[in-house]
C-alpha cells in the first residue's frame, strides 16, 4: 500500500451528520407476509393434489368430504406460513448480527465501526478476507475480487487505483485504501452485506432426508398399483378411490420435514445467538450433534491472542532500539494484527518511534511478512517483518539459530536488506478457561487436536498445559499410519494445509469439527462439517463457517455441542415417529382393504390423523431433552430399525383391532373411527415414547408439547363420542382402544430396552 500522499477521512461530527441526513448502511427488507405466504403454498404441487381431489369430491356431491379436504388445505399453508415465518424471524435477526466491521478513519484516527455506520466519503481501509461493506472508489493499491455475489461469474476481477469495487464482493488478495461511493439501497447491489451463508452445501441430515422421502414416496406408489390393481379386478368405482390415494400421499410423505427441521435449528439459533454465537448455516447445528474430532487454533482459541514480546535476538550491528524501530516500520498501523500490535506495544514502551513509511505493504501469508521502505537516515531501508523460515529463506546471512529458545512462544523475524538482524519471542499465556473448556468437550467424546503454525516445542508446552494428551507431531512428519486419535496437536501448521487436514479426517470417516479465522482457513472451514469461525475472524471465514463465535475461547463450543444434541432429539422423535406412523397406516389400509375389501378409514379421518399429527409438529422444537456425552449418528439403519419395531409392533395389534371391529357388525364408518382412535393414540402414545431413552411414563415433555398431545387425545375423544365429521362409537370401544394402545406402548417400551435401541 502506497502511503506517499496521505489521505484523511471525515470528522466524526460530519460522519454522524451524513448519517442522519441519508440513513445507515442498511436496506430495509420488506416484513414478511404472512398472507402471501399462505397463498404461496396453495399453489404448489402437494397442494395441487389435494385440490384435484377437492374436485373430485365435489362432483361427486360428497359436500362433507370436501369441507375436511378443504380444513386440511388451509391447515397445511397455515403450518407451512407458520414454520416459515418463525424460521425467517431468527434468520433475519441472525443477518442483522452478522455484518461486517471496517476500518475507518475518523478524526484522523484509525478505528473500527460496524459497516452499518459507515457515510459516503468515509475514507476506509480494506484487505484481503475483507467483504466490501460499500460501494467504493480505489485510492491505493490493485485487488483481485470475487464479484461472483452481482455478476455471477465465479473468476477474480482485478481492480486498479481508481476503479470502482461493490459492495458485498469478496476480496481474495491485496490490501488497499479506498473512500465510500454509495452505501446501503444506492449501492449496486442494492442489499444489506451480511455474513450469512447462502450456499451451503447440505449436511448428513438432508442427505438421510432425501433417502427417507424417496423410500416412502417408492412405498407410495406400490400402494397405489396395488390398490388400483385390486378395485379394477373387482371392479370397483376408481374414481371415487381417486381422494383417498390423493389424501394417502400427502399423509405418508413427509413433504414438510425440511421445513420442520429448519424450524428445530431456527430455535436452537436463536438460543445460541443469546450465548454470542451466531449460526450463519442452520445446518451447522444438527451436524454438531455428529462431530466427534475438532480441530482448533492455538491463537485466540486455546491462548488469549494477546502476545507480548519476551525476548529479543539481536543478529546485526545494530543498536537493540534500532533493531525495535526497524520492526515497528513494518508493522501495520491501519489493520494491526495480534503481531502488529505486540510489536507497536513493545516499542511504545520503550519510547520508540517508528520510522515513516514511504512504501507499505501488509502481511500476506502467501509471502509470509509486511514489508516497508523507509528513510533511514541518509539512505532508503527495505524491511521485511515476519516469519522466521520465510526471512531465513530470503536473506544471506546466517546467524546461529541453536540457542534460541523456541518453547518460549512463538517467532516473529526482522529483516533489513538482504540481512536478518533480529528475531522477536511473542509469549500468548493460555486462556484460563481452555483447560476446563478441553476438558469438558472431551467427556462428550469429542476428540481435540490442536493445530498451529508455532514450533513443535512450543506447541507442546501449551498442549501440556491445557491438558491435551498424546503426541505432538509437526505437519511435514505426519504419516498415512499416523493415528489422529494419538495427538495432541499438529504444529508447523500453514492455513493452507487446514483444508488437507480436514479432508483427511472425513475420509477417515471422522465428522470434523474446526476454528479459523483467516482468509486461508476459509475452505477449510467451508469443508469442515461444523466450521467454527473465532471472534477475530475475517468476513471471508465467517461467511464459509457455520457458526461465528462472538466471544474468545473454546467454552461457546460445548453451548454448540448441547445445541446440535437437543435438536438431534427432537428430529429423531419426529422422524422415527413419522416412519413408523406412516408404515403403520399404508400397512393397515392396504391388508384392511385387501382382506375386507373396503378402506377402513375414511376420508375425514384420515385427514384428522393428519392434521392432529402435523399439530404435534409445530411444537416439537420446544421440548424437553437430555443432552448426550457421545456423538450422534444419522444413521438409516438405526433409524429403519427403531421404527421398523414400532411399526410392526403398532400394526400387528392395528390388525387384530381392527379384524375384531370388523367381527362386531358394526358399520364401516364406524370401524373406521374405532380405527382412527387406536391411530392417534398410537401416534401420540410413539411420540412419548421416542422422545427419551427412558421408560414414557418417566420423562415429561415441554409444556407445549404437552399441550398439543393432550389437545389432540381430547378433541379425538370428543368427535368419535359426538359424531361429528366421523361415526360415533360407545364409550367402551373407545375405552378399549386407549387400554389396548397404552398395553401396547409399554410391550414395545420394553422390547426396545431388551433390544438397546
Amino acid at each position: 500500500m502506497k502511503n506517499k500522499v496521505v489521505l484523511t477521512g471525515l470528522t466524526q461530527a460530519e460522519a454522524q451528520k451524513r448519517l442522519a441526513a441519508n440513513g445507515a448502511n442498511t436496506v430495509t427488507e420488506p416484513p414478511f407476509n404472512f398472507a402471501k405466504a399462505i397463498l404461496t403454498r396453495l399453489w404448489e404441487p402437494n397442494a395441487w393434489i389435494l385440490e384435484g381431489a377437492l374436485l373430485i369430491e365435489l362432483v361427486l356431491g360428497k359436500g362433507i368430504q370436501a369441507g375436511f379436504i378443504v380444513l386440511m388445505l388451509l391447515f397445511a399453508a397455515v403450518n407451512g406460513a407458520i414454520q416459515s415465518r418463525r424460521a425467517n424471524t431468527v434468520l433475519s435477526s441472525l443477518s442483522h448480527d452478522l455484518t461486517p466491521t471496517t476500518a475507518v478513519n475518523r478524526d484522523g484516527k484509525w478505528q473500527r465501526l460496524a459497516s452499518q455506520k459507515l457515510v459516503v466519503d468515509d475514507l476506509i481501509s480494506i484487505r484481503q478476507g475483507d467483504i466490501i461493506p460499500a460501494d467504493v472508489r480505489l485510492l491505493t493499491d490493485t485487488l483481485e475480487i470475487n464479484e461472483s455475489s452481482i455478476s455471477g461469474e465465479s473468476d477474480a476481477v482485478r481492480h486498479q487505483p481508481g476503479d470502482t469495487a461493490y459492495a458485498g464482493t469478496e476480496i481474495l488478495s491485496g490490501n488497499a485504501l479506498a473512500v465510500v461511493t454509495a452505501t446501503g439501497a444506492n449501492s449496486r447491489s442494492g442489499k444489506t452485506i451480511s455474513l450469512i451463508n447462502q450456499s451451503s452445501a447440505p449436511g448428513h441430515l438432508q442427505k438421510l432426508l432425501g433417502k427417507i422421502i424417496g423410500y416412502l414416496a417408492i412405498l407410495d406408489a406400490l400402494l397405489a398399483v396395488i390398490l388400483i390393481i385390486a378395485a379394477a379386478i373387482r371392479h370397483e368405482n376408481l374414481v371415487e378411490m381417486l381422494p383417498f390415494l390423493a389424501m394417502l400421499f400427502i399423509a405418508t410423505i413427509p413433504i414438510a420435514m425440511p421445513s420442520s427441521f429448519a424450524v428445530a435449528n431456527s430455535v436452537e439459533a436463536k438460543a445460541l445467538s443469546k450465548k454470542q454465537v451466531l449460526v450463519s448455516d442452520l445446518t451447522g447445528i444438527q451436524e454438531a450433534a455428529n462431530m466427534n474430532l475438532l480441530l482448533v487454533d492455538k491463537t485466540g482459541t486455546i491462548t488469549a491472542n494477546k502476545p507480548s514480546v519476551v525476548a529479543l535476538y539481536n543478529f546485526s550491528d545494530y543498536s537493540d532500539t534500532t533493531v525495535v524501530q526497524f520492526a515497528a516500520s513494518a508493522a501495520d498501523a491501519h489493520n494491526q494484527s495480534v503481531v502488529d500490535a505486540a510489536i507497536l506495544h513493545y516499542a511504545l514502551a520503550q519510547h520508540i518511534a517508528p520510522l515513516v513509511q514511504q512504501q507499505f505493504t501488509p502481511f500476506n501469508s502467501s509471502t509470509g511478512y509486511s514489508q516497508a521502505t523507509v528513510t533511514a537516515g541518509a539512505t532508503s531501508a527495505t524491511v521485511r517483518l515476519g516469519s522466521l523460515k520465510k526471512l531465513v529463506a530470503q536473506t544471506s546471512n546466517h546467524p546461529d539459530l541453536n540457542a534460541i529458545d523456541y518453547a518460549a512462544g512463538r517467532t516473529t523475524a526482522i529483516a533489513v536488506g538482504d540481512q536478518l538482524i533480529g528475531l522477536f519471542i511473542l509469549q500468548d499465556q493460555p486462556r484460563t478457561d481452555s483447560a476446563q473448556a478441553i476438558q469438558s468437550i472431551q467427556s462428550r467424546g469429542v476428540k481435540v487436536v490442536m493445530l498451529t503454525g508455532d514450533n513443535q516445542k512450543t506447541a507442546a508446552a501449551v498442549a501440556e498445559t491445557v491438558g491435551l494428551r498424546g503426541q505432538v507431531i509437526s505437519y511435514t512428519d505426519l504419516t498415512d499410519d499416523t493415528k489422529i486419535t494419538e495427538l495432541a496437536g499438529i504444529p508447523d501448521v500453514v492455513p493452507e494445509n487446514k483444508l488437507a487436514i480436514a479432508k483427511r479426517m472425513q475420509h477417515e470417516g471422522y465428522i470434523v469439527g474446526m476454528t479459523g479465522d483467516g482468509v486461508n482457513d476459509a475452505p477449510a472451514l467451508k469443508q469442515a462439517d461444523v466450521g467454527i469461525a473465532v471472534s477475530t475472524a475475517v468476513d471471508l471465514a465467517k461467511r464459509s463457517a457455520r457458526m461465528v463465535m462472538l466471544t474468545d475461547g473454546l467454552t461457546p463450543i460445548i453451548e454448540i455441542l448441547d445445541a446440535g444434541h437437543r435438536v438431534y432429539q427432537r428430529m429423531m422423535t419426529w422422524t422415527i415417529t413419522k416412519l413408523s406412523r406412516t408404515a403403520e397406516l399404508t400397512l393397515l389400509l392396504t391388508l384392511g382393504y385387501l382382506i375386507f375389501h373396503f378402506i377402513p378409514l375414511t376420508l375425514n379421518a384420515m385427514i384428522l390423523v393428519a392434521i392432529l399429527n402435523d399439530c404435534v409438529t409445530l411444537v416439537l422444537g420446544t421440548d424437553r431433552t437430555t443432552i448426550s456425552y457421545r456423538p450422534e449418528s444419522w444413521n438409516l439403519a438405526k433409524l429403519s430399525k427403531i421404527a421398523g419395531i414400532l411399526a410392526l409392533g403398532w400394526s400387528a395389534v392395528g390388525y387384530g383391532w381392527l379384524t375384531w371391529l370388523q367381527s362386531l357388525g358394526l358399520t364401516t364408518a364406524q370401524v373406521s373411527t374405532g380405527l382412527y382412535v387406536y391411530l392417534i393414540f398410537s401416534a401420540m402414545l410413539t411420540i412419548l415414547m421416542t422422545r427419551t431413552k427412558k421408560p414414557f411414563w418417566a420423562s415429561r415433555p415441554s409444556h407445549a408439547v404437552a399441550i398439543a398431545i393432550g389437545g389432540n387425545c381430547v378433541l379425538t375423544l370428543v368427535l368419535s363420542l359426538t359424531g361429528w365429521g366421523i361415526a360415533a362409537i360407545s364409550p367402551a370401544l373407545i375405552g378399549l382402544a386407549i387400554a389396548i394402545t397404552i398395553l401396547t406402548g409399554i410391550v414395545l417400551t420394553a422390547i426396545r430396552f431388551a433390544a438397546h435401541i
